[in-house]
């Protein structure tokens, strides 16, 4: 007899288990997909290179500096888009 009581705990943890996991599903679905970690990290790494060439802008007074930190905003800006930052 008592076998047929541990049948039934384990059913009742098994189902328990089951809606805990629904649960979970349907909290990331709401979420949406996780993040692409080294995307998000590599978006990062672009943004602080944008800030430092973008204070490097603004104090150069060399025509042809100038124009090369442009481009190169340009390109990180680029970067950026193209991993959807």
């Amino acid at each position: 007899m008592g076998d047929a009581g541990e049948g039934l705990i384990d059913s009742e943890s098994r189902i328990q288990e089951r809606l805990d996991q629904l649960e979970q599903e349907r909290a990331e679905r709401k979420l949406g997909p996780p993040p692409d970690l080294e995307a998000v990290r590599a978006i990062e790494s672009l943004r602080l290179a944008r800030a430092d060439l973008a204070r490097q802008l603004e104090s150069a007074t060399h025509k042809a500096r100038r124009a090369s930190l442009t481009q190169a905003l340009a390109d990180i800006d680029a970067r950026i888009a193209k991993l959807g930052g």
